[in-house]
């Protein structure tokens, strides 16, 4: 059985259902799970796994279930996996905690993608799965909503630290979303009786004493104007210290940060920059994609004038060109298995080594040292090599590396010099990328 791949290389908005409640732990498992998957089994309608993971792989079944708890069962906790091998995609996870740390059941369902919550009757569905949940086991708080509005909004720290998020949790109304539960402590925080008269599509309040919370009644438009006027009533009445016409604001900046953007990036660095933004967090990409379209590169400026350029000093020619092919190679040992294409030395390999790059940070992520004495003579020499063979370039070498100039046309380049300032920050491989340097070659070489 092979499951979608959730967190593919280029990420999109899904829906994020975060709920943890508590259960019985000295009651038997099975018994207290049952209501568990008969809600999930009922209402999770087109998105139902059919993959279960422990230690290994099963397809869905209630004794895949239990045996996934029992091969994953430690003294403190256990969990399982649930996946499926057809669209939507599924990425979800039950994890129990046992005593001593507090009895906990808690759920992670991501389902991808948000669109698939765009009709009312999926919507609804969803709604009564999780109010099944939490009257079983009684929550201090979830939440399902789009995971780039819910990472805008800075879920789930809320600009707090790490220690205090653990340590206070949910313990204020720092976000309404889409669907929400309030456990019965935040209730009395709050007023019960404010609580329950918030403007919504939905609210109700459960047996335990917890408010089930809808503010609109589908999920995919959570970015419209009409639901987030009904998410700013609803967070506004929730919390009466907030200005109305602010949460709308903020709520309307959301939506603005999230709207598609057209591309029209550079056309030489158009194929480095699409990967550059698929790379990107989605709830960061249209910003990304605003910020590369305005973007232009530096002009090169690793070059002299063919009639400028300095003659050869080396006393050995042919070892000298022996030495920058040497230093190719270290290049093409350092990435091939990464970057398959380096050994073909061509233009679309010079991209796909800046992106290789700027996926893992290089200038940050290695040490400065280690750049210097190796990284940049390897990646000064690749792009004088690519130089050589597709545009008909010549080496001229020099004793020191910085001044070795490839010529092509009427310029002389300094590949070496170009490698230097490529690898001074993440940044730096975009400004200084080795395929804008090709490209403005290719256009002076005649």
């Amino acid at each position: 059985m092979k499951v979608l791949e959730f967190h593919d290389s280029r990420d999109e908005d899904y829906l994020r259902l975060s709920l943890k409640g508590s259960f019985n732990p000295q009651a038997e498992l099975k018994s207290e799970l049952e209501p568990f998957f008969n809600a999930l089994e009922e209402y999770a309608d087109g998105w139902m796994p059919d993959v279960v993971s422990g230690k290994r792989q099963r397809k869905y079944s209630r004794p895949s279930c239990w045996k996934g708890l029992e091969e994953r069962r430690r003294e403190r906790t256990s969990g399982i996996g649930l996946y499926r091998t057809k669209w939507p995609a599924l990425d979800m996870s039950l994890s129990l905690s046992f005593p001593p740390l507090p009895p906990e059941l808690g759920v992670t369902t991501k389902v991808k993608p948000l669109s698939f919550f765009a009709e009312a009757e999926s919507c609804r569905k969803l709604v009564e799965m999780v109010r099944a949940w939490a009257c079983r086991y009684p929550v201090t708080h979830a939440w399902a909503h789009s995971s780039d509005d819910a990472a805008l909004a800075g879920a789930p720290r809320f600009g707090r630290d790490q220690q205090t998020s653990i340590r206070d949790g949910f313990d204020k109304i720092y976000m309404v979303c889409w669907l929400n539960v309030f456990g019965a402590r935040l209730v009395e925080t709050v007023g019960r009786e404010r609580m329950l008269s918030t403007p919504a599509h939905r609210v109700e309040e459960l047996p335990n004493g917890s408010v089930l919370l809808v503010t609109w009644p589908t999920a995919a438009d959570f970015a419209s104007k009409e639901a987030r006027l009904a998410q700013a009533r609803a967070h506004a009445h929730l919390r009466p210290d907030l200005d109305f016409d602010t949460v709308l604001r903020t709520l309307h900046e959301r939506s603005a940060m999230l709207a598609p953007v057209e591309p029209r990036f550079h056309p030489d660095l158009a194929p480095l920059l699409s990967r550059v933004v698929d790379g990107a967090a989605s709830h960061e990409r249209q910003r990304r994609i605003a910020e590369l379209n305005a973007w232009c590169p530096p002009e090169p400026e690793e070059w002299r004038p063919a009639d400028s350029a300095l003659p050869a000093d080396v006393d050995d020619l042919e070892r000298a060109l022996e030495q920058y092919s040497l230093y190719a190679e270290h290049l093409v040992a350092l990435l091939h298995s990464e970057v398959p294409s380096v050994f073909k030395a061509t233009p679309e390999s010079l991209t796909d080594a800046d992106f290789y790059f700027w996926r893992e940070e290089f200038p940050k992520s290695r040490l400065r040292e280690a750049i210097d004495e190796h990284a940049v003579p390897a990646i000064g020499a690749y792009l004088g090599e690519v130089l050589v063979r597709n545009l008909g370039g010549r080496w001229i070498p020099r004793q020191k590396l910085e001044e070795a100039q490839v010529l092509v046309g009427n310029r002389a380049w300094l590949p070496f010099v170009r490698a230097r300032n490529y690898m001074r920050s993440r940044q730096s491989l975009l400004d200084y990328s080795l395929t804008w340097l090709y490209r403005v070659a290719e256009r002076h070489r005649g």
